[in-house]
């Protein structure tokens, strides 16, 4: 039996519930009321299918969280109006004034700047900044003591993989919290909480929504107090739920996430083989290539591939803008996981420093795969190959 098939399409549905409707409607109401005063005080929002305020939860939501969380292997899970609504909300939750935060280097860039531009001036944090594959290094963070580590694998640009179970097994021993961005696997492809990790969020503008026609954000945990604190505190006092569209938008993402992803997967394996063998390509940053150096931790925790990769071309910065501005299928734009393929540089305006910072190069072009098939789009980049 696939379960996730299962959690994709069946679970907290209930269409006995909504008129046999194959679908559940969207509950667009801002609060619900009850015959008698007493039936509405007795009401807590934390308990399945008890509602009182749309800021505090909804029931098109909770069918959405119902899903995730069962996806994630979670206790329970609670969605945010956007992904770094969910981050910010994870890290308040764990932390306070003065606390120490560990984050990988590569991680989602608004993330470091919430840390430096807010975290550390407003609240005193400390920052230690690691590489992540280094568990050395790792482990002397932890020793000096810290609230937070905060993950991403495969991370954002060279698309590094760090071994997660040892991370999640080092964080235990020095009473550490780990949080990591799992938008990039999605549960089809990777179970952090499986192998130890506390908390996990999802960018649903990506995979998950896999339209672009909604943003939005969720926390996953096995640690059903710590989620309680994160819906009741975090996001009910600064309003970060999501709304109900966006919640049913996502409810429909989840039904085809399993068949994109197969298909995105299937396509990304080609491009890049292709670019691979090109000779104008210089490197090729991709997980599900055999010549991967990290294919071994890949293949112990990952199920699956991204169709997000990163190369950098044999040319300078200019030569690789005319590559990406010669491509006629991919769309030059952020974010990615709808149905369209995407290129861009992601670092052109980055100083100096922070490309010395990351390890990266000013021109790494990161190209996402769509659903426009595998023959265009190499066909595409074949024709843009020729132009360089």
């Amino acid at each position: 039996m696939n379960e996730q098939l299962l959690s994709l399409t069946h679970t907290g549905e209930e269409p006995e519930k909504y008129l046999h409707s194959v679908t559940p409607p969207v509950f667009l109401n801002s609060l619900h009321v009850y015959d008698r005063f007493e039936d509405y005080a007795s009401i807590d929002p934390l308990r399945e299918g008890e509602y009182i305020y749309g800021r505090a939860s909804n029931p098109t939501v909770h069918i959405l969280e119902r899903k995730i969380a069962e996806l994630e292997h979670g206790s329970r899970a609670a969605v945010f109006s956007s992904g770094m609504a969910a981050c910010t909300s994870a890290i308040m939750a764990v932390c306070k004034a003065g606390s120490h935060v560990i984050c990988m280097r590569d991680v989602y860039q608004p993330v470091t700047r919430f840390l430096e531009n807010f975290c550390i001036p407003k609240l005193n944090m400390a920052v230690t900044y690691v590489s992540g594959n280094d568990l050395g290094e790792v482990e002397d963070a932890m020793k000096k003591g810290a609230s937070l580590m905060i993950l991403e694998s495969p991370a954002t640009f060279v698309f590094c993989v760090v071994d997660l179970k040892a991370i999640a097994d080092l964080a235990h021993k020095y009473g550490v919290r780990t949080y990591i961005d799992n938008t990039c696997m999605t549960p089809i492809f990777q179970n952090p909480l499986d192998l130890g990790i506390d908390i996990v969020m999802h960018t649903m503008s990506k995979y998950i929504g896999g339209h672009s026609d909604l943003i939005g954000g969720v926390l996953v945990s096995k640690d059903d107090e710590l989620m309680k604190q994160i819906i009741q505190e975090m996001r009910e006092w600064y309003g970060g739920i999501l709304g109900p569209m966006e919640g049913w938008l996502a409810i429909r993402g989840l039904r085809t996430l399993h068949a994109r992803l197969m298909q995105h997967q299937s396509t990304a394996m080609e491009v890049a083989e292709f670019l691979e063998k090109n000779d104008k390509v210089r490197k090729i940053y991709y997980t599900g290539l055999k010549s991967n150096p990290q294919r071994e931790i890949i293949e112990k925790q990952q199920r699956g591939h991204t169709s997000l990769m990163s190369f950098v071309l044999d040319a300078s910065v200019e030569q690789s803008i005319n590559f990406i501005n010669n491509l006629k299928f991919f769309g030059k734009g952020c974010s990615w996981g709808g149905f369209e393929s995407l290129a861009l540089m992601p670092l052109y305006k980055s100083s100096q420093e922070e490309l010395d910072f990351r390890n990266v190069d000013r021109q790494l072009i990161r190209i996402y795969c769509g659903l426009e098939g595998a023959e265009n789009l190499l066909e595409d980049l074949e024709q843009a190959f020729n132009r360089l």
